[in-house]
């Protein structure tokens, strides 16, 4: 197997033959491989043609000068070495060889040429580093976006496995309590309604969204009897009701699948009241995720304006009544404001669903 490496191709723009030859036999009995023009022009055309690995490039040349060589491929110097040779020498000279991306100077008469060849070796190992590193980084990117792409993949997965298992979870808790079939559904559009007029982001309205849907689930721990109760319940049934929020919540605790939203804590806090009042933990204000306040809203509404096993439905305008009657105080005056508004201009109706 044949592990010699291609020699690196080297372009010697000069108008000067003796100097260019001298400089071309040089470097060939050092292996390289060389490419000669006698003016800038020669030199732009090789250099587009050729692809050379390096370029010697004098600056006073008639017709194109070295600058204007340079000029014209300034885009790739940074990639491409480029040592200028120049009998001037001046500081203006070695400035402006400089800014225009020039990685090394020296002064003709160069009497000693392996110092040629060593600025040679210098700048093509430099050369040869800075595209390693970019093979390197193009390859760490496309690394990255990749693994990104898998993880983003998965994620998906796992999104749709979540929202089946809730989905399923509801359809439970509505069998296991009939006479609120619906329920979960009617909360679900309002509260997603309420948060569009919120201008809630989208992350946050995808967890209302999935919380609403089984925000009674703790429903499962108390007993249908009490649940489907046609008459006024007893202060003791009121308080077993009562229970589950924090039922819900310990469910959802102790399961297995890890939500990538807060469900948990929404479902725990929907009946919570920004002044304090509400349960299981009496929290107020800022405490509630905006969520919750959104959610505890739209189950009000929802709960009033549908028929109960005690008690016929009251209405809508009933309902509304009753979290304007408490904007401030039990619900949050933002979410309330926004509720209203939907049934005001009429794009939402509870009687739709």
């Amino acid at each position: 197997m044949n592990t010699t490496l291609p020699k690196a191709t080297i372009l010697i723009v000069e108008d000067d033959p003796l100097v260019r030859q001298s400089m071309a036999v040089f470097l060939e009995n050092s292996s390289f491989h060389i490419l000669q023009a006698k003016n800038g022009n020669e030199g732009l055309a090789l250099f587009t043609e050729k692809n050379p690995d390096l370029i010697i490039l004098d600056l006073q040349m008639p017709g194109m000068s070295g600058l204007e060589l340079m000029a014209a491929i300034k885009d790739d110097l940074p990639v491409i070495p480029t040592i200028v040779v120049s009998g001037t020498g001046s500081r203006d000279d070695v400035i402006a060889t400089l800014k225009l991306g020039a990685w090394d100077y020296l002064t003709k008469p160069i009497e000693d040429l392996t110092v040629l060849e060593h600025a040679v070796t210098q700048a093509l190992a430099k050369a040869s580093l800075i595209t390693e590193n970019k093979r390197y980084q193009i390859h760490l990117e496309e690394e990255v976006s990749q693994r990104t792409a898998e993880l983003q993949r998965r994620e998906q997965e796992l999104k749709v496995t979540l929202i089946s298992i809730v989905d399923v979870v509801a359809s439970m808790v509505e069998k296991r309590d009939p006479y609120t079939a619906g329920h979960e559904r009617r909360v679900t559009s309002l509260s997603l309604a309420i948060a569009r007029q919120l201008e809630l982001d989208e992350v946050r309205y995808e967890g209302l969204g999935l919380a609403a849907t089984i925000h009674d689930l703790g429903k499962v721990a108390i007993p249908s009897e009490i649940l489907s109760k046609p008459g006024k319940l007893t202060s003791i049934e009121y308080q077993l009701i009562q229970t589950h929020a924090q039922a819900g919540y310990d469910i959802l605790t102790k399961g297995t699948a890890e939500f990538p939203w807060p469900i948990k804590t929404i479902v725990h806090q929907h009946h919570e009241r920004i002044n304090g009042s509400g349960y299981p933990l009496a929290l107020s204000g800022r405490d509630l995720l905006i969520e919750s306040r959104i959610l505890a809203v739209a189950d009000v509404v929802e709960a009033m304006a549908s028929h109960r096993p005690y008690r016929a439905a009251l209405g809508v305008e009933v309902a509304l009544t009753e979290i304007i009657k408490h904007q401030g105080t039990l619900y949050d005056p933002e979410v309330v404001t926004a509720c209203l508004a939907l049934f005001a201009n009429k794009h939402f109706s509870l009687e739709s669903l």
